[in-house]
């Protein structure tokens, strides 16, 4: 998708907040315990490789993604520290992985024994980093006992070519109030590790939210995620121990404004119908930028004042109910401050009935990113 640099609507980024949330977090955890920065999806819709760079200045060492082709990303801008593919990556591009210095998931026997296949026949220098992935109650991928993790270990020791790096698992209900399920997941973990006949170099069961609000008090590496961007992991259930600072403001401005007379339609479908005369601004974005369809009814700020968005969300626009005239190129605010008034991610995620997560990554590529310091 082209990058829409021609029109004012854009997402800035306060690569500043990333740095602080990050070293805040740092403070509090041991010396010896390393964090690696979450930078997949787009570093949440925020852009991987500025938001990976930051995250380096707020003292992160390293960072996890979700697929090889993120990882790649990262090297090819220049990125030399320690990278993790969380998911599963095909066994044909093991060689692929190993080039690049990607450290990658492994979660069945099968699946390792076809690493080892393939990487028996490679002629790339060098050892691929292996993470064994327990799956203490999330249900998604991973070894489920000492014993599977043991014939996996055996099969690593035999390879020339695998190196165990790392353990971990990951807590499904972090975020909760409630904490007898992490506990079971925490036990169950226990049980693998103690299974074991020795440690890798990395074990770690902490996201952004086992981070924030709980011990685990076995691992030495921390996986640093939505709350690096300054969100909440829990939404409103938890309070986070320092301040979590938001890094995304969503802007764009009035490209129409006009005054309608009573009766008129606006929008697809017709779905609202001014009750009085009413002065309607026109602001370009839409759902095919992110700001999906089900946003009709919420608001935007212009000058501090809530302008509630009426009739449809279209493809590219949406209308919005203004109070009085407003000149074409007045600033209009999606997400963040305007004007003493503030709209958060998480105000429109509860709008969506959907977590902030979904919605900075709902953000699409057309939307420019601009980083500020």
């Amino acid at each position: 998708m082209v990058v829409a640099n021609y029109r004012p609507t854009k997402a800035i980024i306060h690569t500043q907040a990333i740095q602080e949330n990050v070293a805040n977090e740092r403070k509090r955890l041991p010396k010896e315990t390393e964090l690696f920065a979450v930078v997949k999806a787009n570093g949440y819709g925020h852009g991987a490789v500025e938001t990976a760079k930051a995250a380096l200045r707020g003292g992160a060492t390293g960072f996890c993604v979700a697929a090889l082709d993120e990882g790649i990303e990262l090297r090819e801008a220049g990125l030399t520290e320690p990278i993790l593919v969380l998911s599963i990556v095909e066994p044909m591009y093991s060689e692929l992985a190993l080039s690049y210095d990607l450290a990658v998931t492994v979660g069945t026997q099968e699946g390792l024994e076809e690493i080892s296949k393939v990487m028996a026949h490679s002629e790339v220098e060098g050892l691929l980093k292996i993470h064994l992935k327990a799956d203490t109650g999330m249900g998604r991928i991973g070894f489920l006992s000492s014993e599977e993790m043991n014939e996996a270990i055996q099969t690593m020791e035999r390879s020339k070519k695998l190196l165990w790096e790392g353990l971990f698992t990951h807590f499904s209900t972090a975020d909760q109030s409630d904490d007898t399920y992490w506990q079971h997941q925490l036990e169950r973990f226990t049980e693998i590790l103690q299974g074991l006949p020795k440690k890798p170099r990395y074990i770690h069961t902490s996201n952004s939210a086992t981070a924030l609000w709980h011990d685990a008090g076995i691992g030495n590496m921390v996986r640093y995620g939505v709350a690096m961007y300054g969100l909440n992991p829990s939404g409103n259930v938890l309070e986070a121990p320092y301040p979590l600072k938001p890094a995304l403001e969503l802007v764009s401005s009035l490209i129409q404004v006009k005054k309608l007379p009573k009766g008129e339609g606006i929008g697809y479908g017709e779905t609202y119908i001014t009750p009085e005369a009413e002065w309607i601004g026109t602001v370009p974005i839409g759902y095919a930028d992110g700001w999906l369809r089900k946003m009709q009814g919420f608001h935007l700020l212009v000058q501090g004042e809530p302008c509630e968005i009426v009739g449809r969300v279209c493809m590219d626009q949406l209308m919005i109910r203004l109070p009085k005239e407003y000149s074409i190129g007045t600033k209009v605010t999606l997400i963040g401050a305007n004007n003493g008034k503030s709209i958060t991610m998480q105000e429109v995620a509860d709008h969506l009935e959907t977590i902030h997560y979904e919605v900075a990554c709902t953000l699409s590529a057309r939307v420019p990113r601009n980083y500020e310091k």
